[in-house]
C-alpha cells in the first residue's frame, strides 16, 4: 500500500518533466527552422514597437474634461441674455451714444470720446459683418429702429460677453481655492443679478469690460500658481497681459485691474520666490526682468493698435473734429481740410488769419465794435477799451491781420516771397472788420483780476498809450521750423511792454460780453491755455479798409491739396485730448437718475434706460438687492473676521489651520483689494455718475459673498445643529434671490405691458423713481 502511494507520488512528477522535455525540444526545433526564426522576429520587432510607442506618443494624448454644472449655468446665462435681443426695437439710454459711434465706424467718420474705442470696434466688425450702413442716426432715447438696423447684430457682443462673465467667474473661484459648489453658487448670483443682464443686453461696454477683467485675473491667478521656471506661467502672463490690456481699451477703468493684478504678481513675488534659496540672484533678476519686458511689450502694442486701427477708419471730418487741433482737423477728409488746404502756408506781413486756442476749448480770438463797461459789478473800473474774447463759433469778426510795426501798408507786395514772420519777430496785430490793434495794459482782467485785461487799443486822447506790441515765440520750431506756419507752428503771443503771454482763461464773461470766454494776459508764460495757431489763412490784397471787409466777408477759397499730419501725431494728440480735455462739464447732479458712490452698496436709486409709449411697461437698471444687502454684509463680516482672527493670533490663538488661513487670506488680497481698488476712486471722480458705474466693484462684492459662504461652511461643517442651519438658510437665501430676480425680471426686458398699479408694487423702496404715465 505504502509503495502504490510512494508510485502515484513519483508519476506525476515524471508526467511534467517529460512535458518539459519535449518542450524543450520543440522550441530548439523551431529555433533550427528557418521559417520560425522569421517568424519569431517580426513578433520581436512588433513587441519592441509596442514597448516603445508609449514612449513616443505620451506627448501626444489629449484629454477633454467638462464640467456639466458650468455648462448648465453657462448654457441659462445665454438664454436670459438672447431671450428677445431685439426688443424693444427702440434706443435705449446710452445706445444713444454708442450706437451713434458704430454708425460713425459705419461711415468712416471721426469721433471723439472720452473711453478707448475697442469695445466699439468689436461691435461695428460685427455690424459690418451684417452689412449695416450706419445711416440711423440715433436721436434720442426711444427712438424706433429702423428695419434696415441689424439690432441683433448690435447687441450681440455685449450679450456674449455677458453671458461669458458666467463660466469665467466659475473658473476664477476654482483658481482662487474654493470647492465647486462655491463657484457655482458665485456663478448663479451673478446669473440672476438684474443689473448685469440689463446692461448685457444693449449697446453698452460694462459686460465686455467685466469680461476682459475677470478673463485677466483669471490667467494672473494661474500664472501666481505656476513656478517661475514653469513654460505655462509665462503662457498665462501673457494671456493676461492681453485680456487686461483690452480691459483697459474698452474703458480706462480696465487700468485699476492692471493694478489688482500688479499687487498679486508682487506680492506673490516677494512673498513665495524673493526667498527662494533654489533660484540664483541672476535667475530670479532674469525671470523678473523678462516678464516686464514682454508684459510691457504686449500691453503697448495691443493698446497702439487699437487707436492705430481707429484712426486709420476714422479718415473723415465730422461734428467732433473741432474738438481736436486746426492740424489735426486738416488731416480729415472734407470739413476743415476743404478749407485750408491749398492756403498760404506761411504768415507774413499782410496775412489775414484766425486764431485758434490749440489746447481744451475749441474757440477763436475774437473782436467787435463793444466796449467793457466803465465799472464792473465789484465797482472795479475798466479802460473802456474794445473787447477782445475768445468765441467757439467761427464768425467773420474772428479775422486778424498781420503786420510789422515799422510797415504802414497792410496788403502783401508779392505773394511769390512774401515777408514771412520768424521766432522773435515783433508785431501787431490788427482785427480786420474795426481795424484796432490787440493792446493790452495795466488794468485788471473783468473776470480773472489777478490778470491783465486784452482790448482793441482806441485813441481816446487821454493818458493811457497804445500798448500793441506782441512777440512771436514758435514753441514747436524745432520740428516746422523757425518761419510761422499756418495751421502747423503752435505759437505764444507775449506782450513786450508787460512780458505776459496772452492767455485763454477759462472763465465766462457776463451778459455784457455776450457770454463769451475772457481772454487775458498772464505772468506764465508757458501753459496750455497760451498757445495759440493760425486756422485760416489768406493774405490781404487791398489797402482800402472797405475793400479789406468785404474781402474778409465774401472771400472763399477752393484750395487743391489737403494738408497731411502723420499717424503718430494724431495718436499722442488723441491721447492729450482724452486725457486732459473735459467735454463733459455738466454739474455732477445735473441728471435726475444720477447717484453719489454712497448710494451704490445699499441701491439707493435705479436709472430708467427706456419707457414704453404705449403702457407703463419699462427697462430700469435695478438690481437683485437679496444679492446687493447680502453681499455688502458679507464684506463687512469678512473684514471683521480678518480683523478678529489677526488679534487671536497675536494672541497666540489660531483657530484656522495654515491652508485655511492662507485661502482666507488669498479671498481677502484678491477679492476685497479688487472691490476696493474699482469703488473707492469715485469718491473723488467729479463728474456725473450713475449706477452702472458700480457695476465692476459689484462683481468682486458678489464673489466674495460666495466665497464668505464657504468659510462659513467650514466654521460650522463639525456640528450638526449649526451645519443643518447654515444648510436650510443657505437654501432659504437662494430661492429669495430667484424669486427677487423673476420679480423684477420685466424691468431688465422692457417687454411686459404693466400698470400703474404693478409699477408701484415693485417699487419697494421710496428712492426708486420708476415712471408711470398711464393708468
Amino acid at each position: 500500500m505504502e509503495k502504490q502511494i510512494e508510485d502515484r507520488s513519483v508519476k506525476p512528477k515524471n508526467k511534467k518533466q517529460t512535458k518539459k522535455k519535449n518542450k524543450n525540444e520543440n522550441i530548439e526545433n523551431q529555433e533550427k527552422d528557418p521559417e520560425c526564426i522569421a517568424k519569431n522576429y517580426e513578433t520581436n520587432e512588433q513587441k519592441l514597437f509596442l514597448e516603445q510607442k508609449p514612449d513616443i506618443f505620451n506627448n501626444f494624448k489629449i484629454s477633454i474634461e467638462i464640467n456639466i454644472l458650468a455648462v448648465i449655468l453657462f448654457m441659462s446665462a445665454l438664454s436670459s441674455r438672447f431671450f428677445k435681443l431685439d426688443q424693444p426695437r427702440n434706443v435705449v439710454f446710452d445706445e444713444l451714444h454708442h450706437g451713434k459711434y458704430i454708425s460713425l465706424y459705419m461711415k468712416r467718420t471721426f469721433f471723439f470720446d472720452t473711453h478707448p474705442p475697442l469695445g466699439k470696434q468689436l461691435i461695428a466688425a460685427v455690424a459690418y459683418l451684417c452689412n449695416y450702413n450706419g445711416q440711423f442716426k440715433f436721436e434720442r432715447i426711444g427712438s424706433e429702429f429702423s428695419d434696415e438696423v441689424p439690432l441683433f447684430a448690435l447687441r450681440f457682443v455685449p450679450a456674449l460677453c455677458g453671458s461669458l462673465i458666467i463660466p469665467v467667474a466659475y473658473q476664477l473661484m476654482l483658481e482662487l481655492g474654493c470647492r465647486h459648489w462655491c463657484a457655482a453658487l458665485a456663478s448663479f448670483l451673478l446669473l440672476c443679478e438684474n443689473t448685469l443682464l440689463t446692461q448685457s443686453r444693449f449697446i453698452l461696454m460694462e459686460s465686455i469690460l467685466i469680461f476682459f477683467t475677470l478673463c485677466g485675473l483669471l490667467f494672473v491667478l494661474k500664472y501666481k500658481r505656476q513656478n517661475m521656471k514653469s513654460p505655462w506661467a509665462l503662457t498665462y502672463l501673457i494671456i493676461a497681459s492681453v485680456c487686461l490690456t483690452m480691459a483697459t481699451c474698452v474703458k480706462y477703468v480696465g487700468l485699476l485691474s492692471w493694478l489688482l493684478s500688479l499687487w498679486i504678481i508682487c506680492r506673490d513675488f516677494w512673498v513665495n520666490h524673493l526667498g527662494d534659496k533654489r533660484l540664483s540672484d541672476l535667475t530670479v533678476f532674469l525671470c523678473v526682468i523678462l516678464r516686464c519686458i514682454i508684459t510691457f511689450v504686449i500691453s503697448v502694442a495691443i493698446y497702439f493698435s487699437v487707436f492705430f486701427i481707429h484712426l486709420i477708419i476714422l479718415n473723415k471730418a465730422g461734428p467732433h473734429d473741432s474738438v481736436m487741433t486746426s492740424a489735426f482737423q486738416a488731416s480729415l477728409e472734407g470739413g476743415l481740410a476743404s478749407i485750408t488746404k491749398g492756403q498760404p502756408l506761411h504768415v507774413s506781413h499782410g496775412s489775414q488769419i484766425t486764431l485758434r486756442h490749440t489746447h481744451g476749448r475749441t474757440c477763436w480770438l475774437h473782436s467787435h465794435t463793444h466796449v467793457y463797461p466803465i465799472k464792473y459789478a465789484d465797482k472795479r473800473g475798466s479802460s473802456h477799451q474794445q473787447q477782445v474774447t475768445c468765441y467757439t463759433f467761427k464768425d467773420v469778426n474772428n479775422w486778424w491781420i498781420v503786420k510789422r510795426p515799422e510797415k504802414n501798408t497792410l496788403a502783401v507786395d508779392n505773394t511769390k516771397d512774401p515777408d514771412g514772420i520768424k521766432h522773435g519777430d515783433i508785431i501787431q496785430l490788427v482785427h480786420g472788420m474795426t481795424s484796432r490793434a490787440l493792446n493790452s495794459h495795466d488794468v485788471a482782467a473783468p473776470v480773472s483780476p489777478q490778470n491783465q485785461e486784452v482790448s482793441c487799443y482806441i485813441d481816446y486822447n487821454v493818458s493811457m498809450p497804445a500798448q500793441n506790441l506782441w512777440k512771436v515765440e514758435i514753441i514747436n520750431r524745432d520740428q516746422f521750423g523757425d518761419v510761422w506756419q499756418a495751421i502747423n507752428s503752435q505759437v505764444i503771443l507775449t506782450h513786450l511792454n508787460s512780458t505776459q503771454a496772452l492767455k485763454f482763461s477759462g472763465r465766462q464773461l457776463p451778459d455784457w460780453g455776450f457770454n463769451q470766454h475772457e481772454v487775458v494776459t498772464d505772468k506764465i508764460i508757458s501753459q496750455d491755455d497760451t498757445v495759440w495757431n493760425v486756422e485760416e489763412h489768406r493774405y490781404t490784397k487791398s489797402e482800402n479798409e472797405k475793400e479789406r471787409e468785404r474781402e474778409l466777408v465774401a472771400a472763399e477759397m477752393i484750395p487743391p491739396k489737403g494738408t497731411k499730419l502723420g499717424l503718430w501725431e494724431r495718436f499722442w494728440e488723441l491721447q492729450y485730448k482724452i486725457i486732459f480735455s473735459s467735454p463733459n462739464t455738466q454739474n455732477v447732479h445735473s441728471h435726475m437718475y444720477s447717484s453719489e458712490p454712497l448710494d451704490w452698496p445699499l441701491m439707493v436709486r435705479g436709472v430708467a434706460y427706456w419707457l414704453s409709449e404705449h403702457d407703463n411697461g419699462q427697462i430700469h437698471l435695478l438690481g437683485n438687492i437679496i444679492v446687493w444687502y447680502s453681499s455688502t454684509l458679507c464684506l463687512l463680516l469678512y473684514l471683521s473676521f480678518f480683523a478678529f482672527y489677526l488679534l487671536r493670533q497675536r494672541r497666540q490663538i489660531y483657530d484656522l489651520s495654515f491652508d485655511e488661513w492662507e485661502q482666507f487670506k488669498t479671498i481677502g488680497e484678491v477679492l476685497v483689494v479688487g472691490y476696493g481698488l474699482h469703488y473707492i476712486p469715485y469718491f473723488f471722480i467729479d463728474r456725473t455718475l450713475f449706477l452702472h458705474h458700480y457695476l465692476p466693484a459689484l462683481v468682486f462684492k458678489i464673489l466674495l459673498c460666495a466665497a464668505f459662504m464657504q468659510h462659513l461652511a467650514n466654521i460650522v461643517k463639525e456640528k450638526l445643529i449649526p451645519r443643518f442651519i447654515f444648510h436650510l438658510s443657505l437654501c432659504i437665501w437662494i430661492l429669495s434671490v430667484m424669486y427677487v430676480f423673476k420679480k423684477f425680471i420685466v424691468f431688465s426686458y422692457g417687454t411686459t405691458p404693466l400698470t400703474s398699479k404693478e409699477v408701484l408694487k415693485l417699487r419697494w423702496k421710496d428712492t426708486w423713481d420708476f415712471i408711470i404715465h398711464k393708468p
